[in-house]
């Protein structure tokens, strides 16, 4: 992977979590949390893994080694996990505006949310990133057809579409 694959792929992951959240905003309250067979809940629980999950890998990326999610995680609103996703993007691609491509074959040492030592490179990391963001996003378009409504397209090859 080279630095410019991986900020497509980080811009990529960026684009398809705003439209499942322009999706989840037209949704009132009530539909918002309501419970829907997945790993969590509800689509805005759901949501904020995903952004929590982010959160705790750019931590990683920068020293860090949180051992678990923030309150706004835990105790979500919607406005403001999808705030501060936007600012967690905003220092993620700041991050990685500094890298060379040698930066992504590094070795990144963090410890999981259960305290065990962990290291793997950072390459691998950054797709690992947005991966497991593009899995919740399935699971939040199924919660969404379980409401009744249709969700919106992720999928990379209309990402880059749009792109051109």
């Amino acid at each position: 992977m080279t630095t410019g694959e991986a900020r497509e792929l980080l811009a990529y992951g960026s684009w398809a979590n705003a439209r499942m959240f322009d999706a989840a905003s037209a949704l009132s309250e009530e539909l918002l949390n309501h419970s829907v067979a997945s790993s969590f809940p509800s689509v805005l629980s759901t949501l904020a893994h995903i952004a929590g999950a982010e959160w705790v890998w750019l931590r990683r990326w920068l020293g860090e080694s949180p051992n678990g999610f923030p309150d706004w995680v835990t105790k979500p609103v919607l406005a403001d996990v999808r705030a501060r996703l936007g600012a967690i993007e905003q220092e993620r691609d700041a991050f990685v505006s500094g890298l060379s491509d040698a930066d992504l074959g590094r070795s990144v040492a963090y410890q999981t949310l259960s305290s065990q030592p962990s290291s793997d490179r950072l390459g691998d990391l950054l797709r690992h990133v947005v991966n497991h963001s593009t899995y919740h996003r399935g699971q939040v378009a199924t919660q969404l057809r379980q409401l009744g409504l249709k969700p919106p397209s992720t999928d990379f090859i209309v990402f880059l579409r749009q792109a051109k």
